[in-house]
């Protein structure tokens, strides 16, 4: 399938086949317009259906083609934050909240795989969370007491996880996790969603989103569709300007998968504690072959362009730990949204007319997050409570989030020094085929990449969002904005929010 948010590919893109959808080529009214067609644009719209409204989705990619083709699929109620941590930021009531939410997003997504007949490749399994060394068990045990306290009373400690060649010593095991095929699963959801009168429109960018009664979303050709609602699920929100920007921090993180004989590692969802973490699973993907997928190694996105040395520390870090791992089959990086206290942004857009919804800062678990949002948002549209409605208010304030929001800012407003250096190299006939540099040109910088056939293509560098200076990102051949996460094509067109726009061709300058 066809992919907007980079050149690598990830297992699913080869196992699913996401059925296209028409472009917007008229004006039209519905009850929710969702923008956003990945897994809490096309969750929200398919629980709005359920509930008998009329829904228009749109994307200026195809189904699933941004973030959500490029998770892992753990679906689990292990965040990417311990749940001690998460207690002393959210309180007690909160965390016991967190745990509930995203252990009912993985009862929603199975009973709904059930409901609509989705063959996506579900199961349940077991999750074990492990400390770097045999020695944490202090660690491990003040972990078990924090989810214990936020309601998980089922989760306990064993000797290792049940892994014949690595020896992960005492760690928790988390019982009734998750697993599926994210890309089969949106397909289902797009003819639930069709079947109930939704409609989907792809290759359909969205320019503007206006609140009031109706809402306008304006596309760059013209047409527009009003609505009584508009929810943003597009990663990152296009349509806040900075407030949640300065909230949460973007994050490229790295996968590989490996072949492996077909049940030689136990079936399972594994995670150890270190920063940044590493996460397992298993893909079946013939009667011999499983595929062992390995992510982490992440980096602040545009802040560092060395995807081949950290594919080869997850490969070391794998082949130490699973010896009959074979050849690498799959390697591919996403971007996620890290919130500054460890859960998503749910709700209402700060400083927004009433009737305009995010959902952003995934924070690593986006298929829960997604399907929380989903839920949440269809409370909150058709006016009902909720109790989760509070806790992933997109204008909360968490005091001891303070630390992590003051550091992440910091390192947004240095770069912004990139515009008084040089840039990556002093002239274009530098640049060779098949690359992207940053060139200084007087005052500005060029965003100059030569195509194959050695085509020159300038862009100013300047990212249309807040105006830093883009990085080249030579494994997936996108430029990347180091400040909030915007990221843009070769071609300059823009393939993840915030920013709306595309990079300015520089002989349009």
């Amino acid at each position: 399938m066809r992919n907007d948010s980079g050149k690598t590919i990830s297992i699913w893109m080869t196992t699913a086949e996401v059925p296209d959808q028409l472009v917007l080529t008229e004006n039209t009214h519905a009850d929710v317009c969702v923008v956003g067609a990945g897994i809490a644009g096309m969750s929200t719209a398919y629980m709005l259906t359920c509930q008998g409204k009329s829904v228009v989705v749109l994307d200026d990619g195809p189904i699933g083609g941004g973030q959500t083709a490029r998770t892992t699929a753990h679906l689990s109620n292990v965040l990417s934050y311990p749940y001690h941590e998460l207690e002393q930021m959210h309180g007690k009531e909160g965390v016991k909240l967190v745990a509930q939410s995203h252990t009912t997003a993985i009862n929603t997504i199975e009973a709904i795989a059930t409901q609509e007949n989705i063959n996506c490749d579900f199961e349940r399994l077991d999750g074990y969370l492990f400390p770097p060394d045999l020695k944490s068990i202090d660690e491990i045990q003040q972990e078990l007491e924090a989810v214990h306290q936020a309601g998980l009373t089922d989760v306990e400690m064993v000797k290792k996880a049940p892994l014949t060649d690595f020896d992960t010593g005492a760690c928790l095991r988390f019982p009734q996790q998750g697993q599926f095929d994210p890309l089969k699963y949106l397909s289902g959801l797009a003819e639930a969603i069709q079947r109930r009168g939704g409609r989907i429109y792809t290759g359909t960018h969205v320019e503007k989103i206006k609140g009031g009664l109706p809402a306008r979303v304006e596309t760059s050709s013209g047409k527009v569709v009003t609505a009584d609602a508009v929810v943003v699920a597009t990663n990152s929100p296009i349509s806040n300007l900075a407030t949640m920007h300065f909230k949460q921090a973007p994050y490229m993180t790295f996968v590989i998968g490996a072949k492996v004989p077909r049940d030689s590692v136990f079936k399972a969802l594994y995670w150890d504690t270190l920063d940044p973490y590493h996460y397992v699973r298993t893909q079946s993907i013939d009667e011999q072959y499983d595929v062992l997928i390995v992510g982490g190694e992440d980096h602040k996105t545009g802040q560092a362009d060395n995807a081949s040395s950290r594919y080869a520390k997850l490969e070391t870090w794998t082949r130490e730990r699973f010896p009959m791992a074979q050849e690498v089959l799959f390697r591919w990086s996403g971007q996620v949204m890290n919130s500054d206290d460890g859960i998503a942004y749910i709700g209402k857009n700060p400083f927004d007319e009433e009737n305009v919804y995010i959902v952003t800062g995934d924070t690593g678990i986006g298929m829960t997050h997604g399907t929380i949002a989903g839920i949440l948002l269809t409370d909150l549209i058709l006016g009902r409570k909720n109790t989760w409605a509070e806790l992933y208010d997109p204008s909360r304030a968490r005091i001891s989030g303070v630390g992590d929001f003051i550091s992440e800012n910091i390192n947004v407003a240095t770069q912004y020094l990139e515009w008084v250096t040089p840039g990556d190299v002093d002239s274009v006939e530098k640049v060779t085929p098949g690359t992207g540099a940053v060139v200084r040109r007087g005052l500005t910088k060029v965003a100059a990449y030569r195509d194959e056939n050695g085509t020159l293509h300038e862009h100013s560098a300047i990212c249309t969002h807040l105006n830093c200076i883009v990085a080249w990102n030579s494994s997936e051949k996108t430029w990347d904005c180091p400040c909030h996460g915007s990221r843009f094509n070769t071609q300059g067109q823009v393939i993840n929010g915030p920013a709306i726009n595309g990079l300015t061709p520089m002989e349009n300058k």
